[in-house]
């Protein structure tokens, strides 16, 4: 039996440009929202091809209540809302998964390639873990590969899918637009539909096993943010130091504290 975790958020699917196309409650939204629903189905018609017989999918932006369920076949399981787990976008995630999928995501705080680059808020502007530009993709693919699942299959912006090539040497991507200052240059919709349906199956079509990375045995996470007083508040979590008025810094070495301390001090 082979079971697929999809975690889907929709900054980075195809088209996304506005932040008012991506709340609840603006005209803008409604297109959007069903193509977000529309990638996540491509993401599970794509694993099915490949054989999966069982898939949990989450629904891990804004309200976490966006896509349309009445759309996906009865091997899905859909988490909606938010429980305050610090596993949150991949929440309910473990060792039973084989692989681990991520469709609509985007480029980290303090990144260039989306319009609408961000990690977790707009109150971070920047946020590296041993160095390295962290996105939410990051975050929960490292949340994944601390229950042994690996990530074969990621879908967003071209800016991401690059930086996440870098870490994941058995990632399919799917890069289904580019961004250019507040600009977006996206593939035809369907286009994008059509190529991580493919994609999606491939990544499960490889050794799984060999597609597992090791986590840093430490970790060393840098948090820039916007505005000082968002750090002198947050500098009180347990364990964490300030280094400037805007910067913090917290030391483990054991991954799950890390999601711990980010869901406490970022949201």
């Amino acid at each position: 039996m082979m079971k697929v975790y999809i975690s889907v958020d929709i900054e980075g699917i195809t088209g996304t440009t506005y932040w008012k196309e991506c709340e609840q409650g603006n005209l803008q939204y409604e297109q959007p929202v069903l193509q977000m629903t529309k990638e996540a189905l491509a993401a599970v018609q794509g694993a099915l091809d490949a054989g999966a017989d069982e898939i949990l999918l989450r629904d891990a932006h804004n309200s976490a209540a966006n896509i349309d369920m009445s759309v996906f076949p009865e091997q899905v399981r859909i988490i909606r809302g938010w429980s305050g787990d610090p596993y949150g976008m991949v929440e309910r995630i473990d060792s039973t998964f084989d692989a681990v999928f991520f469709v609509g995501y985007h480029s980290p705080a303090g990144g260039d390639g989306n319009p609408l680059s961000h990690t977790m808020s707009t109150k971070p502007y920047h946020i590296t873990i041993n160095g390295v530009e962290t996105s939410e993709f990051i975050m929960f693919s490292y949340a994944a590969a601390s229950v042994g699942v690996p990530t074969t299959f990621l879908s967003g912006d071209e800016k991401l899918c690059e930086m996440g090539k870098d870490i994941h040497p058995g990632l399919h991507t799917v890069g289904v637009k580019k961004g250019f200052g507040g600009t977006t240059e996206n593939l035809s919709p369907e286009r994008s539909l059509k190529l991580i349906r493919e994609q999606a199956a491939a990544s499960l079509r490889q050794d799984l096993p060999a597609a597992k990375i090791k986590l840093p045995k430490h970790f060393d996470v840098k948090i820039v943010f916007r505005s000082h007083l968002d750090a002198y508040r947050k500098q009180f979590y347990p364990g964490m130091t300030m280094e400037d008025p805007h910067t913090l810094r917290f030391n483990t070495d054991v991954y799950y504290e890390v999601l711990r301390m980010l869901e406490f001090v970022i949201l």
